[in-house]
């Protein structure tokens, strides 16, 4: 459900101070918990670096962000890979041929 047209998107304030203070293309990351944060287009340049839930990730805005979430660009889950016996599988085969291609030489 988005927000009030109303009430406007919502920026946190601690993250519009801090991004302020900075001069316009400055690379220096900007760490914020504040996932729930509407991008602005004042925000375009900077690298704020979003937090994860374990890490910050550093993320550079770009024009084609705005309007968007910061947490949508900072993914909190960890794909590791699918398991069972057919990935096993696949994965014995796509590990023979390489180590078959050095012994060719």
């Amino acid at each position: 459900m988005s927000r009030s047209l109303k009430k406007g998107p919502y920026v946190d304030e601690k993250l519009q101070k801090k991004l302020s203070k900075l001069t316009r293309g400055d690379k220096t990351p900007v760490k914020t918990w504040a996932r729930a944060s509407t991008i602005t287009p004042e925000m375009v340049g900077f690298v704020i670096a979003i937090h994860t839930g374990k890490t910050h990730l550093p993320v550079l805005m770009t024009e084609n962000m705005v309007g968007h979430k910061l947490g949508e660009f900072a993914p909190t889950r960890k794909f590791v890979r699918h398991g069972g016996k057919m990935m096993k599988e696949i994965e014995q085969k796509a590990a023979a041929p390489a180590a078959a291609a050095p012994a060719a030489k």
